[in-house]
């Protein structure tokens, strides 16, 4: 009877225990995530955007096969756009983190706090790439908020909670797991980069809400899902905790936009035939296949051909993690290298620098001229890097072809090399080149790697 009652007894107060704090073993854990959610949840928000955006309308756009053939033609005109998603309160002070196809390019933004009172915020910092954003929201309250989880110590099996607002359901809470860890250039969405893997539940509407760990500690922010239907299949994508206490850093610094290191590198990781040919040990690192004159790498003596093992002390398996860990260390710090050259096991400190950049000459044609509103620029470490161009290339890049130019082939990002055969090294001898042009004429291009001519005749 006295054990029965002990029993009894025990599990009545597990049960108390239970509602009153955050579990802290298993079997507590089991019993109730009632405290968790209730702890965290007041820093989810709910994030309603609007933007506007300008499109084509045509008579033939409802049209299944005249619509391909007028797609750019028709006036342009505004058209309202609604989206809706998740934020997480980093701060006491109001900002939030999101993911930028939530609220980037937005005209009004309304986030939604748990108690359901609406408040305007403001985008200040923002980055496509990452599909990450940051937000003020005009208060003056002390706002409820998570604690970051350093990332390099979340683990696969750990059990996790993901809050957000799906489908505009309203704030929602599931549970899983971290099923995986540096997942790269698998996830669907905007994001590019590094992952958590999760198989908690996520859908439409969940994007910039948060992951935590059983202490209440935001491990990621959910971006995307990877589904053939739209619908969660248990395979969801977070952005680490540690890349959004960088952006949270940058964002309270005053930038409006995310500035990432610059390695001025370009490398594979390292499979298994090539760990065969060079006697590696282990199918691990990531080789250098390209690197600028001005890298910061090159300065210490890195060159093409070692191969880049960890950084940070972390093991490095590809050109996303690389950027990641160099990354969430941020601007203006060293970190440690450790590389193979030539079979020789190295290690040196690298500066975290930004890219060099300066100003490139630019000129948008004029409509005294055929290709009218063409805009070409010089070349820079920033537009090799954007649109992935070796570092040894030159010649003009294309930012905008123009409507003329557009029509005869030339895209954004190709190199401009030839005017009617003559060469264009120079904004002046591009410029020279196509006032010489009447009615017909070629361009030559590169073009992923090749050589490109386009001929035409207006």
């Amino acid at each position: 009877m006295i054990r029965i009652f002990a029993l009894i007894f025990f599990s009545f107060s597990s049960i108390v225990f239970a509602k009153d704090t955050v579990p802290q073993s298993e079997i507590e854990i089991k019993l109730s995530f009632v405290p968790l959610v209730k702890q965290a949840a007041p820093a989810v928000v709910n994030i309603y955007a609007q933007r506007i955006i300008e499109e084509r309308r045509s008579p033939f756009s409802r049209d299944p096969f005249f619509r391909d053939f007028f797609r750019n033609f028709g006036q342009l005109q505004p058209r309202v756009q609604n989206s809706l998603g998740s934020g997480v309160i980093l701060s006491a002070d109001g900002y939030v983190v999101s993911n930028y196809h939530v609220v980037g390019g937005a005209t009004d933004i309304r986030v939604v706090l748990h108690d359901g009172r609406e408040i305007s915020g403001d985008v200040i910092l923002a980055d496509e790439d990452s599909d990450l954003a940051v937000l003020k929201i005009n208060t003056d309250e002390i706002l409820p908020h998570l604690d970051l989880r350093k990332s390099d110590t979340v683990e696969v099996g750990e059990l996790v909670l993901a809050i957000g607002n799906p489908f505009g359901v309203g704030q929602t809470v599931t549970n899983g797991i971290i099923s995986g860890l540096a997942r790269t250039g698998i996830a669907s969405g905007s994001a590019k980069g590094y992952f958590l893997q999760t198989d908690a539940p996520i859908n439409p509407g969940n994007s910039g809400g948060a992951l935590i760990d059983i202490s209440g500690s935001l491990v990621g922010v959910n971006t995307s899902i990877l589904s053939r239907s739209g619908g969660s299949n248990g395979i969801g994508f977070a952005i680490p905790a540690d890349l959004v206490g960088q952006f949270l850093i940058q964002a309270k610094a005053g930038r409006s936009s995310f500035i990432r290191p610059w390695a001025g590198m370009r490398g594979q990781p390292i499979t298994f035939e090539m760990a065969a040919s060079l006697n590696l040990p282990a199918m691990s690192g990531m080789i250098i296949s390209e690197l600028h004159e001005l890298s910061p790498f090159s300065k210490v003596g890195i060159g093409v051909g070692d191969i880049i093992t960890k950084v940070d002390g972390l093991d490095i398996n590809s050109p996303a993690e690389m950027l990641y860990r160099m990354s969430v260390v941020g601007i203006g710090t060293a970190v440690d290298v450790s590389y193979l050259s030539q079979g020789i096991l190295k290690s040196s400190k690298i500066d975290l620098v930004e890219m060099p950049n300066w100003e490139a000459k630019q000129v948008t044609i004029g409509p005294e001229f055929i290709f009218m509103d063409l805009h070409i620029s010089e070349l820079t470490p920033e537009f090799q890097s954007k649109f992935g161009l070796s570092f040894s290339s030159d010649g003009l890049i294309v930012l905008d072809p123009g409507r003329i130019a557009s029509r005869l082939g030339l895209r954004r990002g190709d190199l401009l090399r030839e005017v009617n055969r003559k060469p264009v090294g120079t904004i002046e001898d591009a410029i020279s080149a196509i006032s010489s042009i009447k009615s017909s004429g070629s361009i030559t291009i590169i073009r992923s790697g090749r050589r490109v001519s386009l001929r035409f005749r207006l």
